[in-house]
């Protein structure tokens, strides 16, 4: 004898799995964008806040009075003075010009312009001067000079940085928000057109949990198809932007993008945060399914139980 092969529970058939498997898809995509995104922006801020955290800068503005040059070696060796400064640099005329010539054209000189000079202090970030101690005595030593120690450009990195998680953080619950209803409006229109089913399976004595295993499998192959091909979709974009980003170094557009956006390079751990997000929403997709099914066989429990509730469940 031979037994003839049972076929799935939950006919394929009967629920638009390749239209829940384009949303799941699409949600997949959005949400490891939008990781994507936000992994990158914190990298860059990171990297701008850490370049700007390890300098200080002293600037020294021209007098008649004053002799530049000296003025420029005696800030440099006050703030060398302190203890959590590693080295100093003077910004010479020319790289003073060359900083200067994107706003005043090349050829200045400027002997025959009121330009500040700069003196550059590359502190100890573990172990950072004071500050305070360090702007007052040069302002004592050296009324003309003034010290910037970047706090205000960094408070407001910091803010960016939380910011950007914040958002990114809202818009990656908006998609699994979306997604979660999606496969609930799912679930019960698979429920409701296999409603027949269930009530059988009940008949011969077959547990809720059975049931909802059937569908929880079903779903959870069509969560892991969609989620796959937009994590796929996420990876592939991110990998090609990187590689034409890599291929355009050196032009205008590209040394924008990358001071502002930095590289589109997730990394690995980047791509590891697509590949848990992929099982996350396989897993949200699932047990959301699970849930749903078995709410809707407590439902049609009840209504067994008492007909006349029909109405109040249903609504």
């Amino acid at each position: 004898m031979r037994v003839r092969p049972t076929g799935p529970i939950v006919p394929s058939s009967n629920i638009q799995g390749n239209a829940l498997i384009v949303v799941i898809a699409i949600m997949a995509f959005l949400a490891c964008l939008t990781l994507g995104a936000v992994s990158m922006v914190r990298s860059t801020a990171a990297s701008w806040e850490s370049q700007i955290s390890r300098e200080i800068t002293i600037q020294i503005k021209p007098d008649d009075n004053l002799d530049m040059d000296k003025a420029l070696a005696s800030a440099r060796d006050i703030a060398l003075g302190f203890v959590g400064t590693k080295s100093g640099q003077i910004v010479d005329e020319a790289a003073t010009a060359r900083l200067l010539e994107p706003w005043l054209g090349a050829g200045l000189d400027l002997k025959e312009l009121p330009v500040p000079r700069l003196v550059i202090i590359t502190i100890d970030e573990t172990h950072p001067p004071d500050f305070e101690a360090m702007r007052n005595l040069l302002k004592d030593q050296i009324p003309q000079a003034s010290l910037d120690d970047h706090r205000t450009w960094v408070d407001r990195l910091v803010s960016m940085a939380h910011t950007t998680v914040l958002i990114g953080t809202g818009v990656l619950l908006l998609v699994f928000t979306a997604m979660v209803l999606t496969v609930v409006f799912a679930t019960r229109g698979a429920l409701s057109s296999n409603r027949h089913i269930v009530e059988v399976l009940h008949f011969v004595g077959a547990e809720s949990t059975f049931v909802a295993t059937e569908f929880q499998k079903h779903f959870l192959k069509i969560s892991l198809k969609g989620s796959a091909a937009g994590s796929a979709l996420a990876a592939l974009f991110f990998a090609s932007a990187g590689f034409l980003q890599s291929r355009t170094i050196a032009t205008p557009q590209t040394d924008q993008a990358t001071a502002l956006f930095g590289t589109f390079s997730v990394g690995a751990l980047g791509y590891l945060g697509i590949l848990a997000t992929m099982i996350i929403i396989a897993l949200l997709t699932t047990v959301t399914a699970r849930f749903t099914v078995m709410r809707t066989i407590y439902e049609i429990d009840l209504i067994r139980s008492d007909p006349g509730r029909s109405e109040s469940v249903q609504n």
